[in-house]
């Protein structure tokens, strides 16, 4: 049995070659302890597979099924989100950037509830969701504007904003002309009709035309601020006025950007920065890593309004970072009086817009529009309808059994996946054989959980500051028992664990790992000795221990060196922020998560000896790195889990698939 976690960068993963996967866990500090667990039984009922292949994986090969979805180039419907970003109006009509799945859907008229739209663009229906390149397609939009009959989307992962000069009034309508000149990641988009400023995250600059363009060209004003600009992803203008909100400013906090002139040259700084836009007021804006403002916008009366843990509004446009929101709405913390803007649901993306006395507030991970009839005036005030959902409190993500940073385990018989994001354990009894089948079993784990593994007929998932056990595979309800020691260790937070045949690992976020001679969870004993290993997303198949790294790519230690091992890595770097390695008997297989791609050797010897990979997954050939939802393409790979029959890859962030691919 095999078993990997990692914890590289700014997330978390964990996976298991023969019966596990992983999953992006909590970044360090913000671990919680391990909690308490609460299940229910879904009733549900699915194809089963037969768990019988044979042959190997081919480069380019389709996957054959996806869990957390309704299926390949299926949306589940005009009212079903995925992870929308930014809204619009005109005043009149109503725009949504639903990331995900690849459209902007539009209604003509001001919907009060949950209304079906009335147009999408980058779709030819409701109910597709490929992405193209075709000025009548999409890849990933997330930013929308609307003004004087103009139309403007930030196609981000195609490198470009979409243009219709005039209002579109078809299904699938193709944009007039795009700018993709100097576009790199483009993500928020603000025109005035004459004016027109674009965050372009990728070079971490905003960039700036003084007249409206009507071709692709360069734009008069760029602001590129070296270590201070670090992703901007939000704008706010009234042409005088300018907000950015970065997600890295300062190469590693979120923060909001604040310009009280609106800029007239290259590099102009702005006026003054706020590293938490929660503590505007309180503490001057400044709390470390902080929040930045999300969706912003002024309306014609001079109000700035944004959301992050809640929805901030400033009568008249902020004097400088002590200038506290005239109104805070919602619960400041999760149990605190109002509605719950922050946690599980606004993140990269949401936005808010204003039409009249009307208030929309788009929300990323609460997958749904929530709308005020009138700008709110109390603290408490709740949204009155919703669009996407039934109520406001609903979030399709959940009823829909989506996963989000999801990983698998599996023992072959069974399947296992976390839901990082949402703290939540979905059971299949079964391997399912068709596309979006829904779990017979969902638990909350009340804390993230880091990682998941089977070892010894037990599943172990590392949670916390510890781990739930279940002593045997919970396949009818059972629940688990909780620890934050073992064998002796008390962990800071546990990332990853791995078993073969001859010693069991637990790593740690301190960078230690320990070795076990035997299952610890079975039999408490201290471990044999410890390693000190950084990265700790681990696999193992017996003869080499792997430890997934971020930045330099995976690392392997031969077994038989313990407790003294060489370290091993495959030369040249060939990754952009890689998974965890995931070994099975003699073959390896690396998620190359920025490079969308799955890469196996069927050697890890000859991989490590630096030859190329046998086989690619998720693109054409080795040349290729771009993300797409496609059945042969992906988006972000990050975790997997192999039962010698079926591969399960597991998308992290920017997709939330699960993804079967199986030998032939």
């Amino acid at each position: 049995m095999l078993v990997i976690g990692i914890f590289a960068g700014y997330f978390a993963i964990s996976r298991n070659p023969t019966t596990q996967g992983g999953s992006p866990g909590t970044p360090s500090g913000g671990q919680q302890p391990v909690g308490e667990t609460g299940v229910q039984s879904v009733g549900s009922s699915y194809n089963i597979a037969s768990g019988v292949t044979s042959g190997t994986f081919h480069t380019g090969q389709k996957a054959d099924m996806m869990l957390s979805g309704f299926g390949f180039d299926n949306t589940g419907g005009p009212l079903i989100f995925n992870h929308p970003g930014n809204v619009a109006t005109d005043g009149t009509r109503l725009l949504l950037a639903d990331r995900n799945n690849n459209r902007v859907l539009i209604w003509n008229s001001l919907p009060t509830g949950n209304s079906a739209p009335d147009i999408v663009l980058g779709q030819e229906n409701f109910y597709s969701n490929y992405p193209g390149t075709d000025m009548n397609k999409m890849n990933w939009p997330i930013g929308v504007s609307v003004y004087g009959g103009k139309v403007l989307v930030t196609d981000t992962y195609n490198n470009r904003v979409l243009i219709w000069n005039s209002f579109p009034t078809t299904n699938g309508q193709a944009a007039d002309m795009e700018l993709k000149t100097g576009m790199n990641w483009p993500w928020a988009v603000w025109t005035n009709g004459t004016k027109l400023v674009i965050t372009s995250t990728g070079d971490s600059s905003i960039q700036i035309w003084n007249s409206f363009p009507t071709s692709d060209r360069v734009a008069d004003i760029y602001i590129g601020l070296p270590n201070e600009i670090g992703t901007p992803r939000a704008i706010a203008s009234d042409g005088s006025n300018l907000v950015i909100g970065d997600h890295n400013a300062f190469q590693a906090e979120q923060g909001t950007f604040f310009w009280k002139t609106f800029p007239t040259q290259n590099n102009q700084r702005y006026d003054f920065y706020a590293s938490d836009i929660t503590l505007m007021g309180m503490q001057g804006g400044q709390g470390g890593h902080g929040a930045q403002i999300w969706g912003p916008t002024i309306t014609s009366d001079g109000k700035l309004i944004g959301v992050a843990n809640q929805l901030f509004i400033w009568n008249s446009f902020p004097t400088d970072n002590s200038d506290a929101p005239d109104l805070s709405v919602g619960a400041r913390y999760s149990g605190a009086a109002g509605y719950d803007f922050g946690g599980s649901q606004s993140g990269d993306g949401s936005g808010v817009a204003v039409a009249g006395t009307k208030l929309y507030v788009s929300l990323s991970n609460g997958n749904k529009i929530v709308g005020y009839n009138s700008i709110p005036t109390s603290s408490e005030q709740y949204p009155d309808f919703a669009v996407g959902a039934e109520n406001v409190y609903t979030n399709t993500l959940v009823t829909n059994y989506f996963q989000t940073n999801p990983a698998a385990a599996t023992d072959g018989n069974s399947l296992f996946v976390i839901s990082n994001f949402d703290s939540t354990l979905y059971v299949w009894k079964n391997i399912p054989d068709e596309s979006g089948a829904k779990p017979d079993y969902t638990y909350d784990l009340n804390a993230p959980p880091n990682s998941i593994v089977i070892a010894d007929n037990k599943l172990i998932v590392p949670s916390g500051n510890g781990f739930f056990v279940w002593d045997n595979l919970p396949l009818s309800g059972e629940m688990p028992t909780t620890t934050s020691q073992v064998g002796g260790i008390t962990f800071t937070r546990p990332t990853g664990v791995a078993r073969d045949d001859k010693y069991f690992y637990a790593a740690d976020v301190s960078g230690k790992t320990y070795v076990w001679d035997g299952n610890p969870f079975s039999v408490s004993s201290s471990p044999k000795f410890t390693l000190d290993i950084s990265g700790p997303v681990l696999s193992s198949n017996g003869t080499y221990l792997a430890v997934a790294d971020s930045d330099a790519g995976p690392k392997f230690y031969r077994i038989s060196d313990f407790p003294n091992p060489t370290e091993f890595q495959i030369p040249g770097r060939p990754f952009n922020r890689p998974g965890g390695p995931l070994l099975y008997e003699n073959k390896l297989f690396v998620p190359d998560t920025v490079y969308n791609r799955v890469q196996i050797w069927n050697s890890i010897d000859l991989a490590i000896a630096g030859s190329p990979p046998d086989i690619v997954l998720g693109q054409s050939s080795l040349g290729n790195t771009d993300p797409a939802i496609g059945e042969d393409r992906l988006f972000w790979p990050s975790t997997l889990a192999f039962d010698g029959d079926y591969l399960w890859v597991g998308e992290y962030k920017f997709s939330i698939r699960v993804v079967r691919f199986s030998p032939y």
